[in-house]
């Protein structure tokens, strides 16, 4: 006499794995996007035109374009980890400045050994608009404050990790239905 297969438990199975294959077909769809806006930042890189500093709302459609802010008054510094435009590790230095178009923004003012933070009383710069996590700064193409040159933004260093989720996705839709069919074949004997 031949087992039933469980109705209900094939279902959720078959359910599990279509939605673990359409998650890893979204990924793969998901990189393409990513490449698409990791090649029109490389060209934002290229284009020299200064921007305005963009609303927090066009953050993203701005970022490593050129822009030019005066920094009225500076908020505060802080160091956090960097690298230099020589590739040397150290400390770059941020200033939260009050600017002209009646908001703040985060400028990378330098590089430096030293933790400790330069006097600088603001004024105008130019350089390129960046993400650093959820975070927006304008990378100063001139060091401030006496401070060496930063590395450069690079939209090379946005991670594109989407062919790996996908491949995990996959993965797990395979192994969902391999542990599926030992299950019944257990159950079988």
């Amino acid at each position: 006499m031949t087992r039933r297969i469980p109705i209900f438990s094939t279902i959720v199975v078959i359910a599990a794995v279509l939605t673990m294959i359409g998650l890893g077909i979204w990924q793969l769809g998901r990189k393409t996007e990513k490449e698409a806006l990791i090649a029109q930042y490389q060209a934002a890189l290229q284009d020299d035109t200064v921007v305005p500093w963009p609303a927090p709302s066009n953050y993203e459609r701005e970022l490593f374009r050129r822009t030019t802010i005066d920094c009225l008054a500076v908020r505060g510094t802080d160091p956090i980890s960097g690298k230099s435009a020589t590739g040397r590790s150290g400390w770059v230095h941020i200033a939260r400045c009050s600017h002209a178009g009646g908001g703040e923004a985060d400028v990378t003012m330098g590089w430096s050994r030293s933790p400790e933070s330069p006097q600088w009383s603001g004024g105008p710069v130019t350089g390129r608009i960046a993400s650093y996590g959820d975070t927006i700064r304008l990378v100063a193409e001139t060091p401030q404050a006496g401070l060496e040159p930063l590395a450069k933004p690079d939209p090379g260093d946005l991670p594109n990790n989407h062919l790996a989720y996908a491949g995990q996705w996959f993965f797990f839709a395979l192994t969902a239905l391999v542990i599926y069919v030992l299950a019944l074949r257990r159950r079988g004997r």
